[in-house]
């Protein structure tokens, strides 16, 4: 499907005379002299960076917070009603709130992402802690486990697949909110380059950045992918023993 989708776009604009919709090869002509001579270091690493702080920051308040608030019935009863209002509201209108706090550095732009990326988070570790087997749980009592063994080879390992879940959802709106955060009173980032060849009609370069997006969200998509299914191992081979079964 790439191939295909990548072939009809060359196809498409391979005769365009339309400035705002360049030919596919004037754009991977500016490619490399847009992006790899200074770039890497100057804008496409602090964006990985602060996607990276962001992104695990957000991991670990979800499943923190997710685990505490799924294992206290009462807590859940109490907050559940404010983390469907809070979750309920678009990330990218705190930029604005977040800038009068935390001003315009990378605090701000990792603030946004954690914003964002905490509530698939926080909601699938919550579910996932409260869907534990009953019977594992009441074992896990009658063995007399240790409050930090049952957290990890019990809570943890349980939920994981609903927390694996939320994480890549998580990823997916990190991105985002990285090109989001980096619009907004930046002076680097691959979302501000991106809006200053866009102000200068830098079109083929604009449309060569959107592209090192996607790039980018396929390779940590990737990336993702093989920690997942290390992580979830135990987990894929127990479904298949059932289906076999």
């Amino acid at each position: 499907m790439p191939v295909v989708l990548v072939a009809a776009w060359w196809t498409a604009t391979a005769g365009s005379t339309d400035f705002f919709w360049p030919p596919l090869r004037t754009i991977l002509g500016t490619f490399d002299d847009t992006w790899f001579h200074g770039r890497i270091t100057s804008d496409v690493l602090p964006s990985l960076g602060r996607l990276a702080a962001g992104y695990l920051l957000a991991l670990a308040l979800g499943v923190g917070l997710g685990v505490a608030i799924g294992s206290v019935r009462v807590l859940r009863a109490l907050l559940e009603p404010v983390l469907e209002f809070f979750r309920a509201i678009p990330s990218p209108v705190l930029v604005p709130i977040l800038m009068l706090f935390a001003g315009i550095g990378n605090g701000m732009k990792i603030l946004v992402i954690v914003s964002g990326c905490v509530w698939p988070v926080l909601l699938n570790t919550v579910e996932g802690v409260r869907a534990l087997d009953e019977v594992l749980q009441d074992t896990a009592r009658c063995y007399r486990m240790r409050p930090h063994s049952r957290l990890v080879h019990l809570v943890l390992r349980g939920a994981s697949p609903q927390i694996t879940a939320g994480a890549r959802q998580a990823l997916s709106i990190g991105i985002i909110l990285m090109v989001i955060s980096e619009m907004f009173a930046a002076s680097n980032g691959v979302g501000f380059t991106i809006i200053q060849f866009q102000r200068g009609f830098s079109i083929p370069q604009m449309w060569s950045g959107i592209i090192l997006l996607g790039l980018i969200g396929i390779a940590l998509s990737a990336a993702f992918h093989v920690v997942e299914t290390r992580v979830l191992r135990w987990y894929t081979g127990l479904r298949r023993a059932q289906r076999e079964g």
